[in-house]
């Protein structure tokens, strides 16, 4: 039988501090030792995100900390050691289920409609608004994802790509970007037009090439069944049976917006990704896809999901980051002294 944790035994509770027992069935070493991880890292993990001070003995779990924090704390054990039946968990999975479980407000049941289906995994949404943005990339002709670094706005969007191609409901993958460096002028860039581009859709190139595999990836490409198209040479297509993203769109300009947006033809289907707190226009210039929000907001059958910083899905830090800029801007925008 697994040792306590801790030697000495959790103090009593205070007035603002709550207990909670959880006890997990069946009473599996093997599985214990999994959600537990090497040296317990994924219960200290858990402790750290959520304040919780945890305790176990086999099956048996205590947490101490606010009664939220605790409620939570169960939630996400009971969800990772139902996960020990079939995988083996790791720090990423550990993050992902407490990012599933920050909401518990408005969390949902777990269903198959929040899972797009790549080819060589399945994209489960995590979070109310994650599955707002998937229900929309199924359901609209037009989906404009709007949030901060890391929040899946892009991975996303290309699971909903390939699913699509995967079931025939499109003929092709269109990925389109701006080229606009953040920040920095590279120059020149030698090669073809695709070899040109690349560097611009990497993020969409690495969620290719983990959903569906990087050989087919590249016969897709040379088939033309995955298309890299820069946005300044969209002008005058018309884009048929086809899934297409235009990821970075905060660096567009109203202009290229319109032009890109009339693209669509008939069984097609847009996404729109972008962050509007990094933009990489020149001093002055109004961003393409803040007019669209304002210019589309209303229009029917157009969808619009807004992400924030508990939106984010990478490393917690990035999370924290996220929050103390936005947080500075808000007294930016109010006037406060820096």
């Amino acid at each position: 039988m697994r040792a306590w944790r801790r030697t000495s035994p959790l103090p009593e509770a205070s007035a603002a501090e709550h207990l909670l027992d959880v006890v997990l069935a069946p009473d599996d070493h093997e599985r214990m030792a999994n959600l537990c991880g090497q040296f317990d890292e994924h219960i200290r993990q858990i402790e750290d995100r959520l304040g919780l001070r945890i305790r176990n003995r086999g099956n048996r779990f205590e947490l101490a900390g606010s009664e939220a924090a605790t409620n939570q704390g169960a939630m996400v054990l009971k969800a990772l050691f139902a996960a020990t039946g079939t995988e083996q968990l790791d720090p990423e999975r550990v993050h992902m289920t407490l990012v599933e479980h920050a909401h518990p407000e408005t969390a949902v049941p777990r269903s198959d409609d929040y899972v797009l289906h790549a080819r060589r995994r399945d994209v489960r949404a995590r979070g109310p608004n994650q599955i707002a943005y998937v229900r929309a990339l199924r359901e609209r002709d037009l989906t404009f994802g709007i949030g901060p670094a890391g929040t899946g706005k892009t991975y996303l969007a290309v699971a909903a790509a390939v699913e699509a191609l995967g079931a025939d409901a499109v003929r092709r993958i269109v990925l389109v970007r701006p080229a606009v460096e953040a920040g920095e002028r590279l120059g020149f860039l030698p090669g073809d037009m695709a070899q040109k581009v690349d560097p611009y859709l990497r993020p969409m190139y690495d969620a290719l090439y983990e959903m569906m595999g990087f050989d087919r990836v590249g016969k897709l490409i040379d088939r033309h069944v995955i298309e890299v198209a820069p946005l300044a040479f969209m002008r005058g297509r018309t884009l048929n049976e086809a899934f297409v993203i235009l990821d970075e769109a905060q660096n567009t300009t109203p202009e290229q917006m319109k032009m890109f947006l009339t693209r669509i033809g008939f069984g097609s289907r847009a996404v729109v990704t972008g962050d509007v707190t990094q933009t990489d226009l020149p001093p002055g210039r109004l961003s393409g896809l803040n007019h669209a929000s304002r210019v589309l907001g209303s229009i029917a059958g157009v969808a619009f999901v807004h992400f924030g910083p508990k939106d984010v899905v990478r490393h917690p830090l990035v999370q924290r980051i996220v929050a103390a800029y936005a947080d500075d801007d808000a007294k930016r925008r109010d006037g406060e002294p820096q």
